[in-house]
């Protein structure tokens, strides 16, 4: 042992092992080193799960000094400062499973939005939950229950408090426990962790001690009395070391501007005092804040335990609801040129049903360069240590606070410290992905790609967490969005192509040939119902096959013997028509192009198409009935890229071996459905946005040459003109508009929006996925950029993400009725009947498409079924809800069609034995439930039919259907 070189100290050093020698008195090593010290090596949870507080720490000193970071250390130093010096130049990629499962495309081409700013519109928060959720309230504790026995600071807490050096002091050395006072071994600043106010002690004449409440990062934190105030509760929060300038710096900066801060979520702070220490003769300061009782957000994290004993992490919807609150106290620090630099789980309380920032210690000014910055390790955003804090930090601290809450975030302050885990291993991020776009957005390394402000991000949480309750409890919670407008119309209420063949396969009576068989021939237009009769049959057909039809499949032939265009039509669930086989176009358009092909391509007939024998060829060469039956005893599986099938399932076959309605669907009409969806408002401090309020010209022509008057030119002033150039299908000139306006503002997320409207509408289906994303990840609360990658998902064939998208804007806001027509398409393509079924009738009375849907519901639950299922309980909701729809505006024709379907279908099924009928179940639509009752039914329903015909030709077709299904009398 030697002599501690140390003037004035007699100890000698001691061997510590591992070659360190320290002073038996004075605790110093003997050669203090010039090289940083480690990082704080705290960890963030401890073997079960719990949350624990990695120290607060000077991140930087000001941005006009030279101190270095301290309490990150050396290898997070250089971390932020290699991520700080990209993040401007960065941009993030499209974050979505639908980008993402784009071959190729996500990889080779980014697409980023930068947000224009503040959220516009009132604020509909107004409490803890914002309205939407229940967060159980924290009952007000009796402050002397808060009070600390034994007031002792832990080993793994004590670090120098000298903002260049941060080294672990105090700790233990073999059998001997840490000192809680002495000089730093590194630097040889002095430290003390001992409380200086104890039980009794009376500050500044005014505040009776009643002892310590905690440790913070800038020292020890006391409940008081004030004796001059009504005895209230108060906190005295004193600073860690008298010694320390950049502490004693911040204690004088909270006395100047934070004792004028007001607001229901932020601590007040009442006074700022000074209290002579007996002991040390040292004059200490004080803040004197208002009293918080309740419990931090890391008690409430840390109280949830699963069953095997870890930390159970918050809900969702409790940890967005926190976050909420935040968000409003930080928006008002804000507004006052204040930022908050260092929001953590230890630094908010929840009392009741209020949350409130405590800890003002790291407060600073925005235009403050001088003073040390504070922060914590894990939540503190990577930039700070090199550029300083911003409005952008700070909702980073929300962000990452918010995943420390709802997962076990292993890894928070080190591997993870600036980064988020991937996805694909977080299961609230696969269950709520709105929500982990929003932390992927708070969190980007580039400053400027992350919320604009407070309010922005706030607004954007509520929408996430509409949508998580919605999800949670089955009710909608729409809201009106800033940012969007309502939706236009829905496109394609019509889910199903128009019945072409007779409503009952097995039913109907061949008509003798001659000159009304040579007239049935010929399509006959008319309310949907058009001629479809076979010419007389000379045996049986096929099994299944009534007399009268024979099976297409000569090459050459189309659907229903004709090479034209499929009655069915194209597109994503429609036939090929004029284009190539299996090409999945109409008559060539590339706009009604779908992932299912040509399922009827006009190069050969479909396998199975009815025609009838000795018909006369129709126009294109083909031969045979022109409108053969689409109600195939047991239709032939098609194939549905992204289906989800059951194990062992034939393609195309949906839940429960169902077969998918593909090749009957209407086809999906993108170029309408793309212009029909909601459009962006305008931005108020547009230059025109007056002027565009008060335009009252509808038609899109017009419209342009009313533009033409704006008073300047400006960005929404080429968007509405843009979007009346694609209304007018002028293409060419809309792409060149919008090519002007992307390089001009590429990163302005309405001209992002119509990238993707433009090329949805054009058939460029990647590219419209990709814009759309980016508008998600920039807006994850916002319905519409869901419901335009759902529409997207659902050409491109990814059914899966389809329903998913529609699920999310349906269940969240029934606003959207497209998202349930939507939906539906997408269930009835993957086979799942009863899906659409409910999905249809859950559209509401007040909607205007309540008929629309309930037409479909009803199509739905008959259109493709095989005669010999159980098909009484469809047959008799579907004739409730014909009934029903009389009182809801339905004509009198679409009444007798559907009345026809429901009849015919009916009909087929007591031909082929009732399987599954019920002896009370007597009536359907006023007809009895036999062949004779059934068959007088459908006569009816096609006399009415006939004398509401507009037509001859067309009145004739009908009477002659209504012979051919009436029973055989003597009359």
């Amino acid at each position: 042992m030697s002599q501690c070189r140390r003037p004035g100290c007699a100890g000698t050093y001691e061997d510590m092992g591992g070659g360190e020698f320290y002073c038996d008195t004075c605790g110093l090593a003997p050669v203090v080193p010039s090289a940083g010290p480690p990082g704080s090596g705290s960890g963030q949870e401890s073997g079960e799960g719990m949350l624990a507080s990695p120290p607060t720490g000077v991140a930087a000193g000001g941005r006009g000094g030279d101190s270095s970071s301290a309490r990150s250390g050396s290898g997070a130093s250089s971390r932020s400062s290699s991520r700080s010096s990209r993040s401007s130049t960065s941009r993030r990629s499209v974050s979505g499973r639908l980008s993402r499962s784009l071959s190729g495309t996500s990889a080779s081409r980014s697409v980023s939005v930068r947000s224009s700013g503040a959220s516009s519109g009132a604020s509909g928060r107004n409490r803890l939950g914002a309205g939407l959720v229940s967060v159980p309230d924290v009952p007000r504790p009796d402050p002397r229950s808060a009070v600390m026995a034994n007031p002792e600071v832990p080993e793994r807490k004590r670090f120098c408090s000298r903002s260049d050096c941060g080294a672990p002091v105090g700790r233990s050395r073999g059998d001997r426990k840490g000192r809680t006072e002495g000089f730093c071994t590194k630097c040889g600043h002095p430290y003390s962790f001992v409380p200086k106010l104890g039980a009794g002690d009376i500050v500044h004449g005014q505040y009776e001690v009643m002892g310590c409440l905690a440790h913070g990062g800038l020292g020890w934190v006391y409940l008081a009395v004030d004796r001059a105030v009504s005895d209230r509760w108060v906190v005295l929060k004193g600073l860690l070391d008298t010694g320390d300038q950049d502490a004693m710096a911040a204690a004088i900066s909270e006395r100047r501007f934070l004792a004028e801060i007001e607001h229901s979520n932020i601590v007040r702070i009442y006074n700022f005092v000074e209290h002579l220490d007996q002991r040390t003769g040292s004059l200490d300061g004080y803040i004197v804040m208002e009293y918080v009782g309740g419990k931090s957000l890391k008690e409430i994290a840390n109280e949830r335990r699963g069953a095997t004993g870890r930390r159970d992490p918050l809900p969702v919807e409790q940890a967005c609801a926190y976050g909420i609150e935040a968000l409003e106290a930080l928006g008002h620090l804000h507004s006052r040129n204040l930022l908050y630099c260092d929001f953590k789980v230890d630094n908010a309380i929840q009392q009741q049903d209020q949350l409130k920032l405590i800890d003002m210690g790291a407060v600073r000014r925005m235009d403050d360069d001088e003073s040390a910055i504070y922060g914590t390790v894990g939540y503190q955003a990577p930039e700070v240590a090199e550029v300083g804090p911003s409005v952008a930090s700070d909702l980073y601290t929300v962000a990452r606070t918010l995943a420390v809450l709802t997962f076990d975030f292993q890894g928070y302050t080190n591997v993870f410290a600036d980064s988020l885990p991937d996805p694909g291993h977080i299961e609230v991020f696969q269950r709520y992905e709105s929500f982990y776009r929003l932390l992927v957005r708070a969190t980007d390394p580039d400053p400027a790609r992350r919320f604009a402000s407070a309010a922005e991000m706030a607004e954007q949480l509520t929408g996430v967490l509409r949508e998580v309750v919605a999800l949670q409890t089955g009710r909608p919670r729409p809201a009106l969005s800033t940012l969007f407008g309502p939706e236009l119309r829905v496109a394609d209420t019509q889910l199903f192509a128009e019945l072409t063949g007779d409503v009952s396969l097995l039913g109907g009576r061949a008509v003798p040939a001659g000159r009304r068989a040579r007239r049935a021939a010929a399509p006959v237009g008319g309310p949907g119902l058009p001629a479809a009769v076979p010419a007389q049959s000379t045996g049986p057909g096929p099994a299944g096959v009534p007399q009268g039809y024979a099976v297409a499949g000569a090459p050459g032939q189309g659907f229903g013997g004709s090479s034209g265009a499929s009655p069915l039509g194209g597109g994503v669930y429609g036939a090929a028509g004029a284009g190539s086989p299996g090409s999945g176009t109409i008559g060539g358009d590339p706009t009604r192009s779908g992932p299912y092909g040509g399922a009827h391509a006009g190069a050969g007939a479909r396998p199975g198409a009815l025609t009838a024998p000795g018909a006369p060829p129709l126009p294109g060469g083909g031969a045979g009935a022109p409108h053969p039956a689409t109600q195939a005893a047991v239709p032939a599986p098609v194939t549905v890229p992204g289906a989800v099938a059951p194990p062992g399932a034939a393609p195309g076959v949906g839940p429960g071996g169902v077969p998918a309605l593909s090749p009957c669907l209407a086809p999906l009409r993108t170029a309408p459905t793309a212009l029909a969806l909601p459009v962006p408002r305008v931005d108020p401090d547009d230059p025109n946005a007056g002027f565009l309020a008060g335009l009252l010209a509808s038609a899109p022509a017009e419209l342009v040459a009313a533009l033409q008057a704006a008073p300047a030119d400006s960005v929404e002033r080429r968007l509405r003109e843009l979007r009346a150039r694609l209304e007018m299908g002028e293409q060419a000139v809309a792409a060149e508009a919008l090519r002007t306006l992307e390089l001009q503002h590429p990163d302005d997320w309405r001209v992002v929006w119509y990238r993707g409207v433009a090329s949805l509408a054009t058939g460029d289906n990647e590219n419209a996925a990709l814009s759309f994303d980016a508008v998600y990840d920039a807006f994850p609360g916002e319905a519409a950029p869901k419901l335009a990658l759902a529409v997207c998902a659902e050409v491109l064939g990814q059914l899966d993400n389809a329903a998913e998208y529609y699920r999310l804007v349906w269940a969240t806001d029934p606003s959207y009725v497209s998202a349930a027509f939507g939906l539906a398409r997408v269930q009835l393509a993957a086979g799942d009947r009863p899906g659409a079924v409910r999905t249809l009738e859950s559209v509401p009375e007040a909607s205007i498409h309540y008929t629309a849907a309930r037409v479909a519901a009803v199509r739905a639950r008959l259109r493709r079924r095989a005669a010999r299922e159980e098909l009484i309980d469809d047959l008799t909701a579907a004739a409730a809800q014909v009934e029903a729809l009389e009182h809801f505006g339905l004509d009198a024709v679409r009444r007798e069609q559907l009345a026809t379907e429901v009849l015919g279908t009916a009909l087929d099924w007591v031909l082929s034995g009732g399987h599954g009928a019920r002896p009370a179940q007597t009536a359907l639509l006023g007809s009895q439930l036999d062949e004779r009752g059934l068959r007088f039914g459908l006569e009816r329903s096609y006399r009415v039919l006939a004398r509401l015909a507009q037509r001859g030709e067309e009145r004739i077709d009908l009477v002659e259907r209504a012979n051919r299904f009436r029973p055989r009398t003597w009359v």
